[in-house]
Protein backbone atom coordinates (compact mmCIF):
# COMPACT_ATOMS: atom_id res chain seq x y z
CA UNK A 1 0.00 0.00 0.00
CA UNK A 2 2.69 2.69 1.07
CA UNK A 3 4.54 1.46 -2.52
CA UNK A 4 1.05 2.30 -4.41
CA UNK A 5 0.83 5.53 -2.04
CA UNK A 6 4.62 6.64 -3.27
CA UNK A 7 3.33 5.88 -7.19
CA UNK A 8 0.11 7.64 -6.74
CA UNK A 9 2.44 10.82 -5.73
CA UNK A 10 4.87 10.79 -8.05
CA UNK A 11 2.29 10.60 -10.62
CA UNK A 12 0.19 13.40 -9.33
CA UNK A 13 3.50 15.56 -8.63
CA UNK A 14 4.50 14.67 -12.77
CA UNK A 15 1.04 15.64 -13.39
CA UNK A 16 1.43 18.93 -11.61
CA UNK A 17 4.75 19.84 -12.58
CA UNK A 18 3.33 19.15 -16.01
CA UNK A 19 0.59 21.58 -16.12
CA UNK A 20 2.70 23.76 -14.54
CA UNK A 21 5.44 23.94 -16.90
CA UNK A 22 3.27 23.86 -20.00
CA UNK A 23 1.33 26.75 -18.65
CA UNK A 24 4.47 28.82 -18.18
CA UNK A 25 5.53 28.25 -21.61
CA UNK A 26 2.12 28.96 -22.70
CA UNK A 27 2.07 31.66 -20.92
CA UNK A 28 5.46 33.08 -22.22
CA UNK A 29 4.17 32.62 -25.94
CA UNK A 30 0.42 34.10 -25.87
CA UNK A 31 2.23 36.94 -24.09
CA UNK A 32 4.46 38.03 -26.70
CA UNK A 33 7.45 39.19 -24.80
CA UNK A 34 7.13 42.64 -25.33
CA UNK A 35 9.70 43.67 -22.03
CA UNK A 36 7.58 41.72 -19.40
CA UNK A 37 10.68 40.75 -17.19
CA UNK A 38 8.61 39.72 -14.22
CA UNK A 39 5.84 37.35 -16.37
CA UNK A 40 9.48 35.63 -18.10
CA UNK A 41 11.45 34.85 -15.00
CA UNK A 42 8.62 33.46 -13.62
CA UNK A 43 7.76 31.64 -16.82
CA UNK A 44 11.20 30.42 -16.91
CA UNK A 45 11.30 29.55 -12.77
CA UNK A 46 7.94 27.81 -13.54
CA UNK A 47 9.12 25.60 -16.43
CA UNK A 48 12.54 24.46 -14.22
CA UNK A 49 10.42 23.91 -11.42
CA UNK A 50 8.30 21.28 -13.27
CA UNK A 51 11.20 19.09 -14.07
CA UNK A 52 12.20 19.41 -10.39
CA UNK A 53 8.88 18.06 -8.62
CA UNK A 54 8.32 15.89 -11.40
CA UNK A 55 8.35 13.25 -8.29
CA UNK A 56 10.95 11.33 -6.13
CA UNK A 57 12.06 9.27 -9.30
CA UNK A 58 13.43 12.43 -10.91
CA UNK A 59 14.83 14.28 -8.07
CA UNK A 60 17.02 10.85 -7.25
CA UNK A 61 17.85 11.05 -10.76
CA UNK A 62 20.01 14.40 -10.85
CA UNK A 63 21.06 13.63 -7.65
CA UNK A 64 22.22 10.42 -8.35
CA UNK A 65 23.86 11.71 -12.03
CA UNK A 66 25.49 14.71 -10.20
CA UNK A 67 26.49 12.19 -6.88
CA UNK A 68 28.59 9.95 -9.24
CA UNK A 69 30.07 12.26 -12.84
CA UNK A 70 29.87 15.93 -10.85
CA UNK A 71 27.51 17.21 -12.95
CA UNK A 72 24.10 16.03 -14.47
CA UNK A 73 22.92 16.04 -17.78
CA UNK A 74 19.90 15.62 -20.40
CA UNK A 75 19.43 11.99 -19.37
CA UNK A 76 18.82 12.77 -16.13
CA UNK A 77 15.96 14.89 -16.46
CA UNK A 78 12.63 12.70 -16.93
CA UNK A 79 11.47 12.38 -20.61
CA UNK A 80 8.27 14.64 -19.89
CA UNK A 81 10.24 17.56 -18.75
CA UNK A 82 13.06 16.66 -21.40
CA UNK A 83 9.88 17.13 -24.14
CA UNK A 84 8.72 20.75 -22.67
CA UNK A 85 12.32 21.92 -22.36
CA UNK A 86 12.57 21.43 -26.23
CA UNK A 87 9.51 22.48 -27.37
CA UNK A 88 10.05 26.11 -25.40
CA UNK A 89 10.51 28.57 -28.60
CA UNK A 90 13.47 30.14 -26.70
CA UNK A 91 16.62 28.88 -26.27
CA UNK A 92 17.59 27.59 -22.57
CA UNK A 93 19.70 25.86 -20.30
CA UNK A 94 20.41 24.52 -17.27
CA UNK A 95 23.57 24.78 -15.43
CA UNK A 96 24.90 23.07 -12.42
CA UNK A 97 26.86 24.38 -9.54
CA UNK A 98 30.57 24.73 -11.40
CA UNK A 99 28.77 26.56 -14.51
CA UNK A 100 28.58 23.78 -17.01
CA UNK A 101 25.44 22.97 -18.81
CA UNK A 102 23.58 20.17 -18.18
CA UNK A 103 20.66 20.38 -20.52
CA UNK A 104 20.46 22.52 -23.48
CA UNK A 105 17.32 22.55 -25.60
CA UNK A 106 17.60 22.70 -29.36
CA UNK A 107 16.81 26.25 -29.74
CA UNK A 108 20.00 26.91 -28.30
CA UNK A 109 22.06 24.71 -29.88
CA UNK A 110 21.11 26.72 -33.08
CA UNK A 111 21.30 29.87 -31.35
CA UNK A 112 24.83 29.47 -30.26
CA UNK A 113 26.03 27.15 -33.28
CA UNK A 114 27.02 24.19 -31.11
CA UNK A 115 26.42 21.56 -28.77
CA UNK A 116 27.25 22.85 -25.27
CA UNK A 117 25.90 20.63 -23.32
CA UNK A 118 28.84 19.48 -20.51
CA UNK A 119 30.81 22.86 -21.23
CA UNK A 120 31.76 25.74 -19.25
CA UNK A 121 29.11 28.39 -19.94
CA UNK A 122 32.06 30.52 -20.84
CA UNK A 123 32.81 28.53 -23.37
CA UNK A 124 29.31 29.22 -25.57
CA UNK A 125 28.49 32.32 -24.94
CA UNK A 126 31.30 34.62 -24.94
CA UNK A 127 29.64 37.44 -23.69
CA UNK A 128 30.66 39.09 -21.08
CA UNK A 129 27.56 41.16 -19.86
CA UNK A 130 25.97 37.22 -19.51
CA UNK A 131 28.40 36.00 -17.79
CA UNK A 132 28.18 38.55 -15.24
CA UNK A 133 24.47 38.46 -15.07
CA UNK A 134 24.45 34.58 -14.39
CA UNK A 135 27.57 34.99 -11.80
CA UNK A 136 25.17 37.32 -9.90
CA UNK A 137 22.44 34.81 -10.31
CA UNK A 138 24.01 32.24 -8.73
CA UNK A 139 25.51 34.34 -5.66
CA UNK A 140 22.44 36.52 -4.99
CA UNK A 141 19.91 34.18 -6.06
CA UNK A 142 18.20 37.28 -7.62
CA UNK A 143 16.75 36.75 -11.11
CA UNK A 144 18.70 39.25 -13.61
CA UNK A 145 18.19 40.34 -17.15
CA UNK A 146 20.55 41.56 -19.53
CA UNK A 147 20.49 42.58 -23.29
CA UNK A 148 23.32 41.48 -25.67
CA UNK A 149 23.95 41.08 -29.81
CA UNK A 150 25.58 38.94 -31.87
CA UNK A 151 27.04 40.71 -34.83
CA UNK A 152 27.84 37.17 -37.23
CA UNK A 153 26.72 35.87 -39.66
CA UNK A 154 24.01 37.90 -39.27
CA UNK A 155 23.35 40.82 -36.42
CA UNK A 156 20.74 39.75 -34.12
CA UNK A 157 19.67 40.76 -30.47
CA UNK A 158 18.72 38.76 -27.54
CA UNK A 159 17.57 39.25 -24.12
CA UNK A 160 19.03 37.26 -21.48
CA UNK A 161 17.34 36.07 -18.23
CA UNK A 162 18.93 34.44 -15.83
CA UNK A 163 17.12 32.85 -12.50
CA UNK A 164 18.49 30.02 -9.73
CA UNK A 165 16.68 27.45 -8.61
CA UNK A 166 16.22 26.78 -4.57
CA UNK A 167 15.50 23.22 -5.10
CA UNK A 168 18.46 20.77 -4.65
CA UNK A 169 20.59 20.39 -7.15
CA UNK A 170 21.05 24.05 -7.13
CA UNK A 171 20.52 24.89 -11.40
CA UNK A 172 20.87 27.71 -12.83
CA UNK A 173 18.42 28.39 -15.89
CA UNK A 174 19.55 30.91 -18.85
CA UNK A 175 16.88 31.67 -21.49
CA UNK A 176 17.78 33.91 -24.17
CA UNK A 177 14.82 35.75 -26.13
CA UNK A 178 15.06 36.96 -29.54
CA UNK A 179 14.44 40.35 -29.70
CA UNK A 180 15.78 41.24 -33.29
CA UNK A 181 12.65 42.16 -34.78
CA UNK A 182 11.76 44.47 -32.05
CA UNK A 183 14.75 46.19 -32.49
CA UNK A 184 14.74 46.15 -36.10
CA UNK A 185 11.35 47.30 -36.34
CA UNK A 186 12.28 50.39 -34.03
CA UNK A 187 15.66 51.04 -35.93
CA UNK A 188 13.46 51.12 -39.11
CA UNK A 189 10.69 53.73 -37.91
CA UNK A 190 13.53 55.78 -36.90
CA UNK A 191 15.06 55.67 -40.09
CA UNK A 192 11.83 55.91 -42.31
CA UNK A 193 11.09 58.73 -40.01
CA UNK A 194 14.63 60.32 -40.87
CA UNK A 195 14.92 59.16 -44.40
CA UNK A 196 11.48 59.68 -45.84
CA UNK A 197 10.81 63.14 -44.53
CA UNK A 198 14.21 64.09 -46.13
CA UNK A 199 13.52 62.41 -49.55
CA UNK A 200 9.75 63.24 -50.03
CA UNK A 201 10.43 66.79 -48.81
CA UNK A 202 11.42 67.86 -53.05
CA UNK A 203 9.28 66.18 -54.89
CA UNK A 204 6.01 67.33 -52.47
CA UNK A 205 7.47 70.67 -52.47
CA UNK A 206 7.12 71.02 -56.21
CA UNK A 207 3.99 69.65 -56.38
CA UNK A 208 2.51 71.89 -53.78
CA UNK A 209 4.29 74.50 -56.25
CA UNK A 210 2.90 73.64 -59.47
CA UNK A 211 -1.00 72.87 -57.78
CA UNK A 212 -0.58 76.78 -56.51
CA UNK A 213 0.43 77.84 -60.24
CA UNK A 214 -2.31 75.98 -61.73
CA UNK A 215 -4.72 77.87 -59.31
CA UNK A 216 -3.55 81.04 -59.35
CA UNK A 217 -2.16 83.12 -62.62
CA UNK A 218 -1.61 79.44 -64.94
CA UNK A 219 -5.39 78.48 -64.35
CA UNK A 220 -6.11 79.69 -67.65
CA UNK A 221 -2.64 78.78 -69.30
CA UNK A 222 -3.57 75.57 -71.61
CA UNK A 223 0.07 75.24 -72.39
CA UNK A 224 1.57 75.44 -68.91
CA UNK A 225 -1.23 73.10 -67.14
CA UNK A 226 -0.25 70.44 -69.65
CA UNK A 227 3.35 71.18 -68.79
CA UNK A 228 2.82 71.21 -65.10
CA UNK A 229 1.05 68.38 -64.79
CA UNK A 230 3.44 66.18 -66.51
CA UNK A 231 6.11 67.42 -64.00
CA UNK A 232 3.42 66.24 -61.05
CA UNK A 233 3.16 63.24 -62.39
CA UNK A 234 7.02 62.34 -62.85
CA UNK A 235 7.34 63.88 -59.09
CA UNK A 236 4.36 62.02 -57.46
CA UNK A 237 5.70 58.85 -59.69
CA UNK A 238 8.75 59.04 -57.86
CA UNK A 239 7.29 59.74 -54.64
CA UNK A 240 5.42 56.08 -55.01
CA UNK A 241 8.70 54.56 -55.90
CA UNK A 242 10.29 55.96 -52.72
CA UNK A 243 7.36 54.95 -50.66
CA UNK A 244 7.29 51.41 -52.31
CA UNK A 245 11.17 51.16 -51.73
CA UNK A 246 11.16 51.90 -48.25
CA UNK A 247 8.51 49.49 -47.47
CA UNK A 248 10.21 46.71 -49.57
CA UNK A 249 13.49 47.18 -47.67
CA UNK A 250 12.09 47.45 -43.87
CA UNK A 251 9.96 44.12 -45.08
CA UNK A 252 13.38 42.78 -46.23
CA UNK A 253 15.13 43.81 -43.11
CA UNK A 254 12.81 42.73 -40.45
CA UNK A 255 13.17 39.28 -41.97
CA UNK A 256 16.93 39.53 -42.54
CA UNK A 257 17.66 37.09 -39.23
CA UNK A 258 15.06 34.47 -40.45
CA UNK A 259 16.61 32.25 -43.63
CA UNK A 260 14.68 31.62 -46.33
CA UNK A 261 13.70 27.52 -46.79
CA UNK A 262 12.64 27.42 -50.28
CA UNK A 263 14.77 26.56 -53.20
CA UNK A 264 14.69 28.34 -56.68
CA UNK A 265 16.68 27.72 -60.24
CA UNK A 266 18.27 31.11 -59.95
CA UNK A 267 19.24 31.54 -63.62
CA UNK A 268 15.14 30.77 -64.49
CA UNK A 269 14.56 33.77 -62.29
CA UNK A 270 17.22 35.94 -63.55
CA UNK A 271 15.47 35.33 -67.25
CA UNK A 272 12.33 36.02 -65.69
CA UNK A 273 13.93 39.23 -64.58
CA UNK A 274 15.75 40.40 -67.85
CA UNK A 275 12.23 39.75 -69.67
CA UNK A 276 10.28 42.11 -67.13
CA UNK A 277 12.81 44.71 -67.99
CA UNK A 278 12.71 44.76 -71.55
CA UNK A 279 10.70 47.77 -72.81
CA UNK A 280 12.93 49.70 -70.30
CA UNK A 281 16.59 48.22 -71.96
CA UNK A 282 14.73 49.00 -75.55
CA UNK A 283 13.92 52.71 -74.67
CA UNK A 284 17.65 52.97 -74.03
CA UNK A 285 18.38 50.83 -77.19
CA UNK A 286 20.22 48.12 -74.63
CA UNK A 287 20.75 44.29 -75.18
CA UNK A 288 20.54 42.62 -71.64
CA UNK A 289 21.44 38.61 -72.71
CA UNK A 290 21.36 35.90 -69.93
CA UNK A 291 24.04 33.53 -69.94
CA UNK A 292 23.48 29.60 -69.84
CA UNK A 293 24.54 27.75 -67.06
CA UNK A 294 23.83 23.67 -67.66
CA UNK A 295 24.70 22.10 -64.56
CA UNK A 296 24.05 24.81 -61.92
CA UNK A 297 22.92 23.47 -58.54
CA UNK A 298 19.79 25.30 -57.23
CA UNK A 299 19.55 28.11 -54.59
CA UNK A 300 18.10 27.68 -51.38
CA UNK A 301 16.18 31.14 -51.41
CA UNK A 302 12.62 32.89 -51.35
CA UNK A 303 11.71 33.42 -55.05
CA UNK A 304 9.76 36.71 -54.80
CA UNK A 305 12.80 38.30 -52.85
CA UNK A 306 15.78 37.23 -55.59
CA UNK A 307 14.29 38.32 -58.27
CA UNK A 308 13.70 41.57 -56.53
CA UNK A 309 17.38 41.32 -56.27
CA UNK A 310 18.43 40.72 -60.14
CA UNK A 311 15.68 43.35 -61.37
CA UNK A 312 17.38 46.25 -59.20
CA UNK A 313 21.07 45.13 -60.50
CA UNK A 314 19.62 44.82 -64.00
CA UNK A 315 17.97 47.68 -64.07
CA UNK A 316 20.92 49.62 -62.68
CA UNK A 317 23.05 48.42 -64.96
CA UNK A 318 20.51 49.68 -67.97
CA UNK A 319 19.96 52.68 -66.37
CA UNK A 320 23.43 53.66 -65.65
CA UNK A 321 25.00 51.99 -68.79
CA UNK A 322 26.14 52.97 -72.12
CA UNK A 323 23.26 53.91 -74.38
CA UNK A 324 23.25 51.52 -76.80
CA UNK A 325 25.13 49.39 -74.91
CA UNK A 326 24.97 45.98 -73.26
CA UNK A 327 24.24 43.74 -70.12
CA UNK A 328 25.30 40.41 -69.45
CA UNK A 329 24.13 37.94 -66.85
CA UNK A 330 26.46 35.41 -66.15
CA UNK A 331 27.18 32.27 -63.75
CA UNK A 332 29.48 30.47 -61.79
CA UNK A 333 29.91 28.02 -59.29
CA UNK A 334 32.47 29.10 -56.63
CA UNK A 335 33.92 28.01 -53.46
CA UNK A 336 32.19 29.06 -50.00
CA UNK A 337 34.51 31.73 -48.63
CA UNK A 338 36.32 30.70 -45.37
CA UNK A 339 35.36 31.73 -41.99
CA UNK A 340 31.51 32.01 -42.98
CA UNK A 341 28.66 29.56 -41.68
CA UNK A 342 27.68 29.10 -45.39
CA UNK A 343 28.28 24.89 -46.33
CA UNK A 344 29.43 23.90 -49.91
CA UNK A 345 29.74 25.81 -52.71
CA UNK A 346 28.45 29.29 -53.95
CA UNK A 347 26.72 30.53 -56.93
CA UNK A 348 28.50 33.69 -57.94
CA UNK A 349 25.51 35.93 -59.91
CA UNK A 350 27.26 38.33 -61.59
CA UNK A 351 25.56 41.62 -64.08
CA UNK A 352 27.89 43.94 -66.55
CA UNK A 353 27.15 46.83 -67.80
CA UNK A 354 30.16 48.63 -70.09
CA UNK A 355 29.03 52.23 -68.75
CA UNK A 356 31.42 55.16 -67.63
CA UNK A 357 31.72 53.10 -64.34
CA UNK A 358 32.36 53.96 -60.42
CA UNK A 359 34.76 56.01 -59.09
CA UNK A 360 37.05 53.91 -56.44
CA UNK A 361 35.88 56.10 -53.61
CA UNK A 362 32.69 55.52 -54.27
CA UNK A 363 31.86 52.07 -54.43
CA UNK A 364 32.25 51.21 -50.41
CA UNK A 365 28.63 54.09 -49.94
CA UNK A 366 26.80 52.45 -52.44
CA UNK A 367 25.22 50.25 -50.67
CA UNK A 368 24.25 53.03 -48.02
CA UNK A 369 20.63 54.08 -48.24
CA UNK A 370 20.02 56.82 -50.50
CA UNK A 371 23.88 57.25 -51.42
CA UNK A 372 24.27 58.11 -55.04
CA UNK A 373 27.04 58.83 -56.97
CA UNK A 374 25.46 60.98 -59.17
CA UNK A 375 21.97 62.42 -57.75
CA UNK A 376 21.18 64.32 -60.81
CA UNK A 377 20.98 62.13 -63.03
CA UNK A 378 19.83 59.29 -60.58
CA UNK A 379 16.63 61.33 -59.75
CA UNK A 380 16.21 61.91 -63.75
CA UNK A 381 16.07 58.10 -64.04
CA UNK A 382 13.93 57.46 -61.76
CA UNK A 383 16.15 55.88 -59.31
CA UNK A 384 15.71 56.17 -55.32
CA UNK A 385 19.02 55.49 -54.02
CA UNK A 386 17.42 52.02 -52.56
CA UNK A 387 18.29 49.75 -54.85
CA UNK A 388 21.46 48.41 -54.07
CA UNK A 389 20.57 48.51 -49.62
CA UNK A 390 17.95 46.55 -50.89
CA UNK A 391 20.29 44.00 -52.55
CA UNK A 392 22.70 43.87 -50.25
CA UNK A 393 19.81 43.00 -46.84
CA UNK A 394 18.52 40.65 -49.50
CA UNK A 395 21.89 38.64 -49.72
CA UNK A 396 22.71 38.46 -46.20
CA UNK A 397 19.00 37.44 -45.55
CA UNK A 398 20.37 34.50 -47.59
CA UNK A 399 23.51 34.13 -46.48
CA UNK A 400 25.32 35.70 -49.29
CA UNK A 401 27.37 38.82 -50.01
CA UNK A 402 27.74 41.53 -52.53
CA UNK A 403 30.74 41.85 -54.98
CA UNK A 404 31.19 45.45 -56.47
CA UNK A 405 33.90 45.95 -59.64
CA UNK A 406 34.36 49.19 -61.58
CA UNK A 407 36.67 51.03 -63.71
CA UNK A 408 35.75 54.32 -64.91
CA UNK A 409 35.34 54.04 -68.17
CA UNK A 410 35.52 50.36 -68.47
CA UNK A 411 31.89 49.72 -66.66
CA UNK A 412 30.90 48.13 -63.73
CA UNK A 413 30.24 44.32 -62.30
CA UNK A 414 27.93 43.47 -59.76
CA UNK A 415 28.31 39.76 -58.04
CA UNK A 416 26.24 38.59 -55.72
CA UNK A 417 27.31 35.21 -54.17
CA UNK A 418 24.76 32.82 -52.89
CA UNK A 419 24.73 29.33 -51.01
CA UNK A 420 23.72 26.47 -53.27
CA UNK A 421 21.06 24.21 -51.59
CA UNK A 422 23.11 21.22 -51.95
CA UNK A 423 27.13 20.47 -51.59
CA UNK A 424 28.55 21.21 -55.28
CA UNK A 425 32.56 21.61 -56.03
CA UNK A 426 32.16 21.57 -59.83
CA UNK A 427 33.09 24.34 -61.84
CA UNK A 428 30.52 26.18 -64.05
CA UNK A 429 31.95 27.53 -67.37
Amino acid sequence: MARNSADWNSVRNGFWGAALGLAGGGALILSGVKDNLVLLIICVAVAVLAALIFGRRGRSQILATTATNGAGDAAALPPLAREIFERLPDPLLLLDASGRVVFANKGMATAVGTDPLKKHISAVLRMPAVLNAIEKTVETGEPTSVAFSTPVPVERHYQAYATRMEQSPRLTALLLHDVTAVIRAEEARADFIANASHELRTPLAAVSGFIDTLRGHAKDDEAAREQFLDIMSQEAGRMRRLIDDLLSLTRIELNEHVPPSGTVDIVALARNAAAALQSLARVDNVTVTVTDAPGLPPIRGDRDELIQLLQNLIHNAIKYGREGGHVGVSFALTPGPAGRRAQGAMVAVSVKDDGEGIPREAIPRLTERFYRVDVKRSRERGGTGLGLAIVKHIANRHGGRLGIESLPGEGSTFTVYLPTAVHAVTEVS
